[in-house]
């Protein structure tokens, strides 16, 4: 979803410094929430929190740039990451990206035209012994299987 109006961002700030506080330590659950509701975290977003924490924008774009799971742009409704570690790549992962970027048409690092889906790789999710494994926004998906893995995308289309 992108910010629909400039005052709804800043009153949900408002509200994420009312229930995490306003000092530093706060940064983070804020960043989180912002980007759990608007789907990434806009350069007006990282001012506005920067400024209800008395920190540097740049302080709050370093924090967003280094999470992988924090997004400067928006991403799709349903954001696939498949976990590229080892582990997940000697248990089949190849042949569950590859059916992942046909089933979605999409390439990893794409999101879809009608941002339904975003694609992407992500570092160890801590299901090694599951493998391979995806997550679809915050929900686990293991053992997966190309069959499985156009099951789970069927249901999500």
């Amino acid at each position: 979803m992108i910010y629909p109006d400039k005052n709804v961002l800043v009153n949900e700030v408002d509200t994420l410094v009312k229930k995490y506080g306003s000092g530093r330590e706060s940064l983070l659950p804020i960043l989180q929430d912002v980007q759990r509701k608007f789907g990434f975290i806009s350069d007006f977003a990282m001012q506005e929190i920067a400024h209800r924490l008395d920190i540097h924008p740049v302080e709050v774009y370093g924090v967003v740039t280094f999470y992988s799971f924090l997004s400067t742009e928006p991403k799709g409704k349903y954001v696939i990451r498949l976990c590229k570690t080892i582990s997940c790549e000697l248990a089949g992962k190849e042949a569950v990206a590859k059916t992942l970027e046909r089933e979605l048409n999409l390439k990893f690092g794409e999101t879809s035209k009608d941002r339904k889906f975003t694609l992407e790789y992500c570092h160890c999710i801590g299901m090694c012994d599951q493998g391979p494994a995806m997550l679809i926004n915050e929900q686990v998906f293991t053992k997966l299987t190309p069959s499985k893995v156009i099951e789970i995308i069927d249901s999500l289309k």
